[in-house]
């Protein structure tokens, strides 16, 4: 299936949302292979991953588990009358009970998981719980959203610099996706969210981009800048743009604009760059919403998007390594 998964018209279309959450049923249940972030503390910490994580133990790891999820709500909000939407309701109902969300709420409580899943996974854990406002499993999880941002409410103040790497660790991609929940639910920590930003940020000019590494699936160029046009006002976030990327225009820096090959989607690092031509296409179109009408950037900018996008989108299932993981992704990239 994945090989034939194509941009159809303008993006996302009915047909390509239910291949997406085809994608993800097929895994977001499935216990093996599993990849643990786990401390073990004592003979008694060895337990099978669904027994320490009672709803987030598929999709190969924590994280990739929890962002299926999300993109199941979504492609459930925006296309209700999916084929797939029978099934998206079926496992949410079986995931997201009182007793399971106490499991995965127990694992956070243990000492030894005070820095599990920093900061990746707290933030898709907010923007799940925020796709699934009004829905009747929005007030089951919620005690968990809330573990998450209690945890960046306490992180973010003591927290001197930026992590400015291309994978898990990368708090631009985690401040950017946990705004929609802080938007929702809490303007303190959408305050909090907003000027951690400007201090990591705020003084960056003049950007080299000097990427891709060879294990990337973020660039922390274009994350950076997608990050600040969500947490800044237009009149203060298009003056820091221009200065942080002031040759656009000329389509520099070139590797911004060059979607990077990915020679093994066997090896699940090196296909780490097939989410990184997917994550580079939606920060060039949520950067490219940002100028003016008739702005002279703006063709580089669809352009280079347009073909990050067409570099990767065919390749979702071309291995388990990126299957449990990348059609988030580009459901990511298709909205834009």
């Amino acid at each position: 299936m994945g090989k034939n998964i194509q941009l159809q018209g303008a993006g996302l279309t009915p047909s390509l949302a239910e291949q997406l959450a085809g994608i993800a049923l097929g895994h977001v249940g499935q216990e093996w292979p599993q990849k643990l972030d786990h401390v073990l503390t004592g003979p008694e910490d060895l337990q099978r991953p669904a027994a320490l994580h009672p709803i987030f133990h598929g999709s190969f790891d924590w994280h990739s588990c929890v962002h299926a999820h999300w993109l199941l709500a979504r492609l459930q909000r925006l296309f209700p009358g999916l084929p797939a939407a029978p099934a998206i309701r079926a496992r949410f109902d079986s995931a997201f009970t009182a007793q399971n969300v106490a499991g995965e709420r127990a694992y956070l409580a243990r000492p030894s998981a005070r820095g599990f899943e920093r900061p990746y996974g707290w933030a898709w854990l907010l923007k799940l719980h925020a796709e699934l406002a009004g829905s009747p499993w929005e007030g089951v999880l919620a005690p968990l959203a809330e573990d998450f941002a209690a945890r960046f409410r306490a992180y973010l103040p003591c927290a001197d610099y930026p992590v400015r790497a291309g994978m898990h660790g990368n708090t631009a991609f985690a401040l950017l996706l946990a705004a929609d929940w802080a938007e929702a639910h809490d303007p303190a920590l959408l305050a909090l969210l907003r000027e951690t930003a400007w201090r990591w940020y705020g003084a960056d000019a003049d950007c080299q981009a000097w990427e891709p590494s060879g294990e990337d699936f973020l660039s922390p160029a274009l994350v950076e800048a997608a990050c600040m046009a969500r947490l800044l006002p237009p009149a203060r976030f298009a003056p820091w743009r221009d200065a942080f990327l002031p040759r656009l225009a000329a389509r520099q820096p070139a590797s911004l604009f060059t979607p990077a090959r990915v020679s093994d989607r066997q090896d699940g690092r090196i296909v780490h760059l097939d989410g990184l031509n997917l994550s580079r296409a939606w920060c060039l179109r949520r950067l490219l919403a940002t100028l003016p009408q008739g702005d002279p950037r703006a063709e580089a900018l669809r352009a280079a998007a347009a073909a990050h996008l067409a570099a990767s989108l065919p390749h979702l299932e071309d291995s388990y390594m990126g299957a449990h993981w990348l059609a988030s992704f580009a459901l990511l990239a298709l909205e834009g």
